[in-house]
């Protein structure tokens, strides 16, 4: 069931990305967003109606708890009550999470969330600074739905020849070679990484920095001013057009020297989907390996931690905005996952000795 639905889900990532993508480059931008707007309306209506059969066809639902009269004295020594209750669920509800033996598993999906490597919009973004058009990126999102597609149906066969925590394994280190295209586009022709920005000091002179900057990496934006520090150019400047953005600011020539890098980054974020199957594995385990009275509280637990996680990966892109440090990003991304899948690695040696306890 979890491998079907997330199969519905990548259908819809192919024929989502492909429609708007389309209709924005046939027609504009601005039928693009009402075609989107009415979209989400639609589906409201829909979504409400399913919720309404749901709510009939549970009577539960709709017992509601007796009201009690309250005053504001007891109304705030509730409130604090509450508060507290709130903090102790909190305290029970990681203990619980942390007790469980699939703990390592959980925790290695949460930091797969930390990266930029993902068609979001930190990834599409960085891929519009790189001269690739919105009708290509639609079609390279589709792509990408696909490969998540099949590997939801890879996962449904490794299992059955190999077993759920193998198939974790063998999908751990499809998804970590993959990325390694990635890895690689950060040092290809045309990559707009500087990588003096590892260093841990920036030098006192910082015109002549800046200088370097801007030279190495002629296909970042520069500001109106004739100043030497990349910056996107801001909203003023954008014109939207039938199948592209034309900014005023850009000089002559400021496209990549080479689309190497490019091409690597977005073939290691497509064949990274395979991802899929890494996800549907912990999730599994998850269901399979919690008992039914805490299952609620750890998967809340997981939950919170995978968006906690991938709140971090925002605050990255915020202390790292430009082009140029995107390449960074890249490579703290793949560290990130790489601790990840580690802690699946340690899990499913826990795991198997447990099955062999002779040893």
């Amino acid at each position: 069931m979890n491998a079907t639905m997330r199969r519905i889900d990548q259908v819809t990532n192919i024929l989502a990305p492909l429609a708007v993508g389309q209709v924005m480059t046939l027609a504009s931008n601005v039928v693009g967003c009402g075609f989107i707007l009415g979209w989400n309306l639609v589906s409201l209506i829909v979504e409400f109606l399913f919720l309404t059969r749901v709510y009939r066809l549970v009577p539960a639902l709709s017992v509601k708890p007796p009201l009690v009269e309250e005053n504001q004295m007891y109304l705030q020594r509730r409130c604090l009550q509450r508060f507290r209750r709130l903090l102790r669920t909190c305290k029970e509800g990681w203990k619980a999470y942390y007790r469980q033996p699939v703990f390592l598993a959980g925790m290695g999906l949460a930091f797969l969330y930390t990266t930029v490597l993902g068609f979001d919009c930190i990834t599409t973004g960085y891929a519009y600074t790189q001269g690739v058009s919105g009708s290509l990126l639609s079609l390279l999102m589709g792509v990408s739905a696909i490969t998540g597609l099949l590997g939801t149906v890879m996962f449904t066969r490794l299992r059955k020849t190999f077993g759920l925590v193998n198939t974790g394994i063998i999908s751990s280190c499809l998804h970590l070679s993959c990325l390694m295209l990635c890895v690689s586009s950060v040092f290809a022709p045309g990559s707009p990484v500087d990588l003096s920005l590892l260093m841990p000091f920036i030098t006192s002179n910082s015109s002549v920095f800046g200088e370097t900057i801007s030279q190495r990496q002629k296909h970042t934006y520069l500001l109106r001013g004739g100043s030497n520090q990349p910056l996107l150019p801001d909203r003023s400047s954008i014109h939207w057009t039938n199948n592209t953005v034309l900014l005023d600011n850009i000089p002559s020539g400021t496209e990549p020297e080479s689309y190497i890098s490019i091409i690597l980054l977005f073939s290691g974020v497509i064949t990274a989907r395979i991802l899929w199957s890494f996800d549907l594995t912990v999730t599994q385990l998850l269901q399979e390996n919690i008992c039914e009275s805490e299952r609620g509280v750890v998967n809340g637990v997981q939950s919170s931690m995978n968006y906690l996680m991938d709140l971090l990966h925002f605050i990255m892109v915020i202390s790292a905005p430009q082009p140029h440090h995107f390449g960074i990003l890249v490579i703290i991304s793949v560290l990130f996952i790489t601790a990840g899948h580690t802690m699946y690695f340690l899990y499913s040696h826990r795991d198997k000795r447990k099955l062999r306890p002779d040893t």
